[in-house]
């Protein structure tokens, strides 16, 4: 598949990339990483003043425009650094679901404080026993008078003590899994019970409980008879999210790939570099084919994004996660393995790739969930 940057997409890129390696490099991500919030307000500001945070959002709420496509260089740009500024959760999952489900004036209100990075949300949505499931939602959504009002708990929140609001799906009607009966809200963080954790590669999550929290629907006050728009909403929020993952997923992999070819090519035992050895310069030639097939994946993602109406749109989506997440995880565990026991150390980078593949490979849906999506695709 041919895809080149435009000449603003590589501007950017190339601006993105001197920033990341300026302010955001790994003993500097170490600190970040040690600090309480997990991320870093003075690297968020330097990316908002860049514009990463208007890309995806319509020039008409103060945006740059632009879709999966456009996304995809930034996203990769991430991966490499490891970036923990909680972009994903914020600027992809939580501003697409205000943008395709929200009303005009939501949308007023909500889009351009994102677009220019003075306002964090996070995309609250998966639940315990979903197991990727992306309808099964059991919190509960009731009206009490003209106020509408949360109960449960949702899980894997990416961010969420970073973020002032939150985008919740809930069930107005029907059970767990099925297709009507969904609605999106909005819930101001301090409605919520949160209990906050790091993940594996250190990105800050939690879990939110809301016992009669009140909420705002995310839409027209008619919207909670019209099932069909809030399930297409959390399709299209959970597909911008992984096609975004995959980009990310990438960069990671280019990381991991860059630090073993450097440590091959340096590293020396009984006289000779280690990389003139036949066995490690397969290993190499194999990561370089799993990186290149890796980058084409996430091409053919963010197309399918991009395009939902394409004849290739539904299969292709699922195919590049499944493909990717595959290739990612053997291409860094290779990686580790040529840098043995220093590759397992904190104190080197190598190691947090494969944790950060790790997490992104679970998020919207591991490999064996995308290979279930294909067979009943």
């Amino acid at each position: 598949m041919q895809f080149e940057l435009n000449e603003e997409q590589q501007a950017l890129a190339q601006s993105l990339a001197r920033l990341l390696d300026d302010h955001c490099g790994f003993e500097k991500r170490r600190a970040i990483a040690a600090s309480q919030a997990g991320w870093s307000e003075a690297a968020w500001g330097q990316l908002a003043e860049l514009g990463v945070m208007a890309m995806g959002i319509p020039e008409a709420f103060g945006g740059l425009g632009g879709g999966a496509g456009d996304r995809l260089p930034v996203m990769q740009a991430f991966g490499r650094a490891l970036l923990l500024e909680p972009y994903l959760a914020s600027n992809v999952l939580a501003a697409t679901a205000v943008l395709t489900a929200g009303n005009e004036t939501q949308k007023d209100s909500l889009l351009p404080a994102l677009a220019h990075g003075e306002m964090r949300m996070a995309w609250a949505h998966d639940e315990a026993q979903a197991r990727h499931d992306a309808l099964w939602v059991q919190t509960r959504a009731t009206r009490d008078g003209g106020q509408w009002r949360l109960s449960g708990a949702k899980s894997l929140v990416l961010h969420a003590g970073a973020a002032s609001r939150f985008v919740v799906s809930a069930r107005v009607s029907g059970q767990p899994g099925d297709e009507e009966g969904l609605a999106l809200f909005l819930i101001d963080a301090g409605a919520a019970q949160l209990r906050s954790y790091r993940l594996i590669d250190d990105t800050p999550a939690g879990e939110l409980t809301f016992d009669g929290a009140p909420a705002e629907l995310l839409g027209d006050a008619g919207d909670t008879g019209d099932t069909a728009r809030a399930a297409a909403a959390i399709r299209a929020t959970l597909a911008a999210g992984t096609a975004a993952v995959c980009a990310e997923m990438v960069g990671t992999m280019e990381s991991a790939f860059a630090l073993t070819t450097a440590y091959v090519n340096t590293r020396k035992q009984f006289g000779r570099l280690i990389g003139e050895y036949q066995a490690l310069r397969h290993r190499v030639a194999e990561m370089a084919v799993a990186l290149e097939m890796a980058r084409s994946m996430a091409i053919a993602a963010a197309v399918a994004v991009d395009d939902p109406a394409s004849d290739n749109a539904a299969t292709d989506l699922p195919r590049a996660k499944l493909a990717i997440g595959r290739h990612a995880r053997a291409l860094c565990q290779q990686a580790i393995q040529s840098h043995g026991g220093i590759g397992m150390t904190e104190e080197y980078a190598v190691g947090h790739c494969l944790r950060r593949i790790h997490v992104l490979d679970q998020l919207f849906g591991d490999a064996d969930a995308q290979a279930a999506r294909l067979a009943r695709l």
